[in-house]
């Protein structure tokens, strides 16, 4: 069988972390290893934890110690990978049963690519569904470059990663966004495997850096202009791809209440519509209350959960 190790960088995340493991070792493929990294938490994460792994069945193990970061958590798990995969996931997110079965055939099906990914359920701190991936935008199979340059990402809570490619780069550990940077590198050196089965849940709550979208545009304008070269890109295609991308996100930025802000990426990268409607559109969208943009993203949330239901595993 093929063998995974699996990783969890825990951080504060107390009410979640039980979830989090044990939709780990109710996987249909198990792992062989489980890792566990407290990185300084300041809730009682280690006790929980450590509880947990008491009843695991396969190898598992704890590490406690000061607060070094998120990507240098990362890159300290994967340094004990011994197995052809591996696939990490953030101590708030949960992984349906079949995900590692599922994805570890898809990258033995094409050894060519470098990773295995998907949608993603959006869950709440209830568990609740509140979203998927798969009703607001589009993945592609094979070559995720133009999208990733766009600002369409996958979570990292549905990705596979085969390790051998991983090892060439493993996380910036100055960078405030884990995943986006490692994504373009992979991305210049292979395939992506698209599964269009949704088997893991991305957790929305307050401590996501997600919610923070300006700091999350300028991260990807850093990212891309620390690797265009490798990338293959051109200065010049870089900069009328980062208009576009600026143009893209004002509405993102209206939808987070950043109204003022909105106003000024509009004004400043016109050049980066792609159509007369689309403008349209964007100056539509500037002039609708802020308030009734909250009401309609409940309502949108409201319909979800009815739709959805609650995440079983």
């Amino acid at each position: 069988m093929p063998e995974v190790f699996t990783f969890v960088p825990s951080y504060n995340h107390a009410p979640f972390v039980e979830r989090c493991l044990q939709s780990i070792i109710k996987q249909t493929l198990k792992p062989r290893n489980l890792l566990v990294i407290d990185d300084g938490s300041k809730d009682n994460s280690p006790q929980i934890i450590e509880k947990v792994l008491s009843d695991c069945h396969f190898d598992c193990e704890l590490i406690v110690r000061e607060n070094r970061g998120l990507c240098a958590t990362l890159n300290e798990g994967f340094s004990h990978c011994n197995t052809e995969f591996f696939a990490y996931l953030g101590s708030d997110d949960v992984w349906l049963p079949t995900i590692l079965e599922k994805r570890v055939k898809l990258l033995e099906k094409r050894q060519t690519t470098v990773l295995s990914f998907g949608h993603a359920y959006l869950i709440d701190e209830y568990d609740r569904i509140i979203d998927s991936t798969a009703d607001y935008t589009d993945f592609a199979d094979g070559d995720m470059l133009p999208l990733l340059l766009r600002g369409i990402i996958f979570p990292s809570s549905s990705v596979v990663y085969r390790s051998s490619a991983l090892e060439k780069h493993g996380w910036n550990e100055n960078s405030l966004l884990e995943d986006y940077e490692l994504y373009l590198k992979l991305a210049a050196d292979g395939e992506f495997a698209f599964d269009k089965n949704i088997l893991s849940a991305w957790r929305q709550h307050g401590g996501n850096v997600s919610g923070d979208f300006p700091l999350m545009l300028e991260e990807w304008i850093n990212a891309q202009n620390r690797l265009f070269q490798k990338l293959n890109i051109r200065r010049e295609e870089l900069g009328r791809i980062q208009t576009e991308l600026k143009f893209d996100a004002v509405l993102s930025y209206v939808r987070h209440g950043r109204r003022r802000e909105a106003v000024r990426l509009f004004a400043e990268n016109l050049s980066g519509a792609k159509s007369v409607s689309q403008i349209g559109k964007t100056i539509f969208r500037l002039s609708i209350p802020q308030t009734l943009f909250q009401w309609n993203r409940r309502r949108k949330k409201r319909k979800a959960i009815e739709n959805y239901g609650k995440l079983e595993i």
